[in-house]
């Protein structure tokens, strides 16, 4: 049987895939033909020196059969064999995102939003009016909840947000807008009262409540602060986050993204995706990151029996990999959260020196004696480390862990690495350590420009998101969306890893010295994140024996203008063998429909006259308590 993408009948996404699809008599009669062969093809292989091919066969094992010409491969076709011709489109491995919180996309995609909207105040207030309005009923208890606040994003520029404003509004509910980056949360009084926050509330450890002049709260909250707030906010409920996140998880199959590191997850998480699995909505295979906090982070030994414990009750849901811990080193860089940990001070914007050098969440020797003690133990390490003091302590730490243990290639990562110091960048590859960048960030825009250059000045500027440079000392580098924190737009991420301006940059943000070139970008995002998820030798790469984790675009990205890679459709997402997204079925149209509603959303009438952020740095809102 032979079809185009366009007509598929045998392949519908969803739970049948090419396994089931195969399973009866005719396929018992053809075992030794493949599932899929897929021709016509320019076929990605990922491996280095690799011969071009033209076709990939698809065992009924769920594992690659063979690549090569299509007039050989279709040899392998039997009578059960479903032929797709590519019509000279890409086919390779599924995207792997080594950074990301799916569960948070699910459970922000259930609360109105602001999009990262920039705005005055009288603008905001129109917005957040006009939510409360189609929220009636609940005075004056029902919490009023927004997502992807703009913690930049009152205008004029150097606007500082204060519950004084939300107090405006025309109600007496709590309110709150959580920051789009994860780190920032701005509430209203009553959420101040409701959560007992007064001038003499400590900050918690990692965490800081931000005050006036006077001493008293002005509203926001950073960090490991948040969830004095956060705890009080009702969820929702297990029904209704699992349909919310089935929804997403197709979202992200339909990118093309085939595994995914869930870079926060504690016990509400790994419960939520048991009940995903239970329920045949988890088509990715997932690698979920435990957070160690920051003071677990000074016991080593507890901490490795927390994550123990939460991999034997959970070890034997399907789809999850366990073996990574998370900790934050810092916060965010960007004006005025200004947390992300600096090795000289922050500048005051007119060039002048300041005090304030960010925070450090966990010091170095605590980092070395927990990166020691989990890495005896079989555990990888996944660092938030974006400040260059805060990449320094995890590379230290690092280093401190393998003169303890002796170990060789434990897969250790740091994320986000938007400020690296040039003497530490030959030391990722002396000590195996990989680069894991959320690229689509490297651009110049409002967050790398205004809120970032005139506060640490040019030449520390210039190593912003030093990709080529690491990857020139030999670094490994993998990608990462650190969705929802920014829309999932993996295929723009792609480009901007090359063009360093992507579909949205007013600019390139040292496009000459930092730009990879396409096939590094292509790795990175396959088995870049596959090496450091220790995945290599399942998936990642497109070769005979590996999974069958393909995808087949409708363009060659091998080959395209560089520009025109943001715009790439997937025609079909594979996760060992089993269709997880076709797009020319019914349910694949309705998951690229949401997609696209996800990242070119309407907004309120108010968003006329403003133009929307985009956020940055990793984010807690996976976090849930």
């Amino acid at each position: 049987m032979t079809s185009s993408l366009a007509r598929r009948s045998v392949l519908a996404a969803g739970a049948a895939g090419l396994v089931g699809a195969a399973a009866g008599p005719a396929a018992a009669a053809h075992r030794s033909a493949a599932a899929l062969v897929v021709h016509n093809a320019r076929v990605f292989t990922g491996l280095p020196g690799a011969r071009p091919a033209e076709a990939v066969a698809v065992g009924h094992d769920g594992r690659i059969l063979a690549t090569g010409r299509g007039r050989d491969l279709r040899r392998l076709a039997g009578r059960g064999t479903e032929v797709v011709d590519a019509h000279g489109a890409t086919v390779m491995s599924g995207v792997h995102d080594g950074h990301v919180h799916p569960l948070s996309a699910g459970e922000r995609s259930l609360r109105p939003s602001l999009e990262g909207a920039e705005t005055t105040a009288d603008e905001l207030l129109a917005i957040l009016t006009g939510f409360l309005q189609d929220t009636p009923g609940q005075e004056p208890d029902g919490w009023l909840v927004v997502s992807d606040w703009n913690p930049i994003g009152l205008l004029p520029h150097g606007t500082l947000p204060h519950h004084s404003l939300l107090d405006a509004l025309p109600t007496r509910r709590p309110v709150a807008l959580v920051g789009g980056d994860g780190h920032n949360i701005w509430v209203n009084a009553r959420a101040l009262e409701i959560a007992g926050i007064t001038a003499a509330t400590p900050d918690p450890v990692g965490g800081k409540i931000v005050k006036g002049p006077d001493g008293r709260p002005s509203g926001v909250l950073k960090d490991d602060a948040q969830p004095l707030v956060t705890r009080h906010i009702p969820e929702p409920g297990e029904a209704e986050l699992v349909s919310a996140c089935s929804r997403v998880l197709a979202q992200a199959a339909a990118c093309g993204v085939t595994t995914m590191m869930d870079a926060l997850v504690g016990h509400g998480e790994l419960a939520l995706y048991q009940a995903l699995a239970n329920a045949g909505a988890l088509p990715q295979r997932i690698v979920p990151a435990i957070r160690i906090d920051s003071d677990l982070a000074k016991d080593p030994e507890a901490a490795l029996a927390h994550a123990r414990g939460l991999r034997r009750s959970f070890g034997n849901v399907p789809g999850l990999r366990f073996g990574t811990v998370k900790v934050f080193l810092d916060g965010v860089i960007e004006y005025p959260a200004q947390t992300a940990a600096l090795l000289t001070p922050y500048l005051d914007g007119s060039g002048n020196p300041t005090d304030n050098r960010g925070e450090l969440y966990v010091s170095g020797e605590d980092y070395g004696r927990l990166t020691a003690v989990l890495n005896r133990a079989g555990w990888r390490m996944h660092a938030h480390g974006l400040g260059d003091r805060a990449v320094r302590t995890a590379l230290d730490g690092y280093a401190y862990a393998r003169r303890a243990t002796g170990l060789r290639g434990a897969r250790n990562t740091i994320a986000h690495l938007q400020l690296v110091d040039p003497a530490d960048l030959r030391r990722f590859a002396a000590l195996d350590v990989v680069a894991c960048m959320q690229l689509q960030w490297a651009a110049q825009d409002t967050w790398t420009m205004e809120a970032l250059l005139p506060y640490i000045g040019p030449e520390r500027h210039r190593w912003m998101y030093p990709a080529r440079s690491l990857e020139r000392h030999g670094a490994r580098l993998s990608g990462g969306s650190d969705w929802p924190v920014d829309p999932l737009q993996v295929w723009n991420q792609i480009r901007t890893a090359i063009d360093r301006t992507g579909a949205e940059g007013e600019g390139p943000l040292y496009r000459e010295s930092e730009g990879l070139s396409r096939t590094s970008a292509l790795r990175m995002h396959t088995h870049g994140t596959a090496w450091q998820l220790g995945m290599d030798r399942l998936t990642g790469t497109v070769r005979p024996g590996l999974a069958a984790d393909l995808i087949v675009l409708d363009r060659d990205v091998t080959q395209c203008p560089v520009a025109d890679i943001s715009d790439t459709r997937v025609q079909l997402t594979l996760v060992g063998g089993r269709v997880v997204h076709d797009a020319h079925s019914s349910a694949g149209r309705a998951a690229v429909a949401r997609l696209d509603r996800a990242t070119a959303a309407p907004r309120p009438a108010a968003y006329a006259a403003v133009h929307g952020g985009r956020h940055r740095a990793c984010g807690h809102g996976g976090d849930r308590p």
